[in-house]
């Protein structure tokens, strides 16, 4: 397409330069030349172009020519721009797109996510809320449930307590006269002695109706072999009645005079008793559980007789396995029953008058004071206590001994045996 432009720059009338624009070819005709076929083309008077700046150098067209100006480009390249702008424009849109779609389905599951996580948090608050109503609103209900439990079992309540009150104070009494040595009180432990004798009486007493007392001797106490809750009685009372007959045992080891039996063969002695009366108290219980898993009364068929067999012999296997494993312990502590391991070597006037003539330990005058391997000096007895707990010297804490000799202090352990 061209487009020419007449301008007369002369001072002719309006009607002549109407004429003139008449006459004049029309402004917008396409260009017929096969250069400028794919291209746009202004066409300029030289009138015009004498108004334009530099119009006076040479480089200008000659008078009367028309002067065409190319404003647009080849078809080709214009169409492949295009293509190109297009393509760009077309992927700059689809790359948006996809991020944009990318963008919204990871908002879309965090969202998700968040949606879950708040539902659970939400759902784990409203059953906590329910569990608090329903407690709120059973709550009235549970007291008196639990104020009927402990009406209809108060005398088995009152024992049980009894029991474990009297177990600690006495454990405790134990190892404080154990403890104080030749200072220890023999009115006291005789007094321990007493209380548990009694107690244990009273126990036995009591409950005369069920023959509690056969059970320490491996026989079955005159209650429903079938009744779990009257088992699981039976086994803790014979228990607690085990413990405190070998804690007699032990009161009755403090009151030997200290000449007989010196406080190192005491603690072995607290030693050995308490070892038997843990194996003991395994073996106890056995008759009473192997008679509730075998029972069959309620069993017509043989294939609850064979299933109560069958438990009977599992737990016979697990308390064979757990007296094998005591056996062993029982027999280091024989051999340290029968050995006569000492703590050092007797020390010399000179050594014990270096050592300044009391004994760091108690603080006292030296009593049979014995040498360590590190060369620090102690009173027998206690070195001896100190080695009870722990395995170096009290000063230096150098190994002195390779293993510590567990109940040496007169404790009782307080293992509830009720299998």
């Amino acid at each position: 397409m061209k487009l020419r432009v007449q301008y007369d720059r002369g001072t002719n009338s309006e009607t002549r330069r109407a004429f003139k624009l008449r006459d004049s070819p029309d402004p917008m005709q396409p260009d017929s030349s096969p250069q400028e076929r794919n291209g746009l083309s202004l066409t300029l008077q030289p009138e015009l172009l004498a108004r334009m700046p530099g119009a006076g150098s040479s480089s200008g067209p000659e008078a009367g020519d028309d002067v065409r100006v190319p404003i647009g480009s080849s078809s080709g390249s214009a169409s492949g721009r295009g293509a190109t702008s297009r393509r760009v424009r077309t992927a700059g849109h689809g790359h948006s797109h996809s991020h944009g779609h990318t963008q919204s389905h990871e908002h879309e599951s965090e969202s998700g996510e968040s949606d879950m996580e708040s539902g659970e948090s939400s759902s784990s608050l409203s059953d906590l809320r329910y569990l608090l109503r329903w407690l709120k609103k059973s709550l009235p209900f549970i007291v008196i449930l639990s104020a009927k439990l402990v009406i209809q079992h108060a005398l088995g309540l009152a024992v049980a307590v009894g029991l474990f009150t009297t177990f600690m104070y006495v454990n405790k009494s134990i190892q404080t006269q154990v403890f104080f040595h030749d200072r220890r009180r023999k009115l006291h432990c005789a007094w321990l002695l007493v209380f548990l004798t009694s107690s244990s009486l009273l126990v036995f007493y009591t409950f005369h109706t069920q023959s509690l007392y056969r059970c320490l001797i491996f026989a079955n106490a005159t209650i429903d072999p079938q009744n779990f809750w009257e088992v699981l009685w039976s086994v803790g009372v014979t228990n607690f009645i085990v413990k405190f007959f070998f804690m007699g045992l032990k009161c009755l080891i403090l009151l030997v005079p200290t000449p007989l039996m010196t406080y190192q063969q005491r603690g072995q002695w607290y030693m050995l008793i308490e070892e038997m009366g843990q194996l003991y108290q395994v073996i106890a219980p056995v008759p009473l559980w192997f008679r509730y898993l075998v029972s069959y009364d309620e069993m017509e068929t043989s294939v609850g007789l064979t299933l109560g067999i069958l438990l009977a012999l599992l737990y016979l296997i697990m308390k064979l396995l757990t007296l094998y494993g005591l056996s062993g312990s029982l027999q280091k502590t024989l051999r340290t029953f029968f050995s006569s391991k000492l703590n050092g070597v007797p020390a010399s006037p000179a050594q014990v008058r270096e050592a300044g003539d009391i004994c760091p330990i108690c603080q006292a005058d030296f009593k049979q004071p014995r040498v360590l391997v590190c060369q620090h000096i102690f009173c027998d007895e206690c070195i001896a206590q100190w080695l009870n707990q722990e395995r170096t010297c009290p000063l230096c804490r150098t190994v002195i001994t390779d293993k510590v000799n567990k109940w040496k202090d007169g404790a009782t352990s307080a293992y509830l045996q009720i299998y």
